[in-house]
């Protein structure tokens, strides 16, 4: 169990070393060359594997481990940009709710935020990859209810607001807080300028705000595809 001790993407780096703090595991590549393979030949694939280079192999992955608020943008982007991209490359073949699939994916979000799950995610690369793999896995979920026709394009909507909203409060609840919550993140964060709480801060406000801008883009194009069909139904 030793060896899975420690922040999966390496410690924080310095600022003067991020640029050099590429994650070049031969088992993350070779997981994302099989999973590029399969999903590129659609276009949302090939964005999905974009944005999953750039949370797990690029210098992003190092700062995360840094700071707070560099681990939200690193959830944003699994939760509300490679979530949905797999989700249209996948579809689903059916979905019974949305309602359900939201409900798993808030749960996760909310749970590894804890401060305890959230300081041992970080401390130990086993619960590290658990916390990865249920946040993609369950927003996936969410992303392919959302998306799937026979829902509603009103009701997906809904859930997309609600998607954002409980993001938002729990942004809200990280930037209010009236003292630091996470211990991983007590050192580090000096180095960049920043003191604990300050991270933490701004960690809450890019996902109070900031991550707004997926969930309107995606419906965006939930409302563009709906808008579409009405006219080819009249044409």
């Amino acid at each position: 169990m030793e060896a899975l001790q420690g922040t999966y993407c390496g410690p924080p780096p310095a600022p003067s070393e991020l640029w050099m703090a590429w994650n070049l595991d031969p088992f993350l590549l070779l997981a994302l060359g099989i999973f590029a393979l399969t999903v590129s030949r659609t276009k949302p694939g090939a964005l999905a594997v974009a944005t999953l280079v750039i949370v797990f192999v690029s210098p992003l992955c190092a700062l995360s481990a840094a700071l707070f608020s560099a681990r939200v943008v690193h959830h944003v982007l699994l939760v509300a940009a490679a979530g949905p991209l797999i989700a249209l490359a996948w579809p689903a073949r059916e979905v019974r709710s949305i309602a359900i699939p939201f409900i798993v994916s808030t749960s996760v979000l909310w749970l590894w935020h804890l401060p305890q799950a959230y300081d041992l995610a970080l401390s130990n690369i086993a619960v590290y990859w658990v916390m990865q793999a249920t946040l993609l896995v369950t927003a996936v979920a969410f992303w392919r209810a959302v998306f799937d026709r026979r829902q509603g394009s009103g009701r997906a909507l809904l859930f997309i607001l609600a998607g954002f909203m409980q993001m938002a409060l729990l942004g809200a609840l990280l930037t209010l807080a009236p003292e630091p919550l996470y211990a991983i993140h007590a050192i580090a964060p000096w180095a960049w300028g920043f003191t604990p709480l300050a991270d933490q801060q701004l960690g809450g406000l890019i996902m109070w705000v900031p991550a707004g801008l997926p969930f309107a883009l995606w419906s965006i194009l939930l409302a563009r595809r709906e808008w579409q069909s009405m006219a080819q139904g009249a044409a």
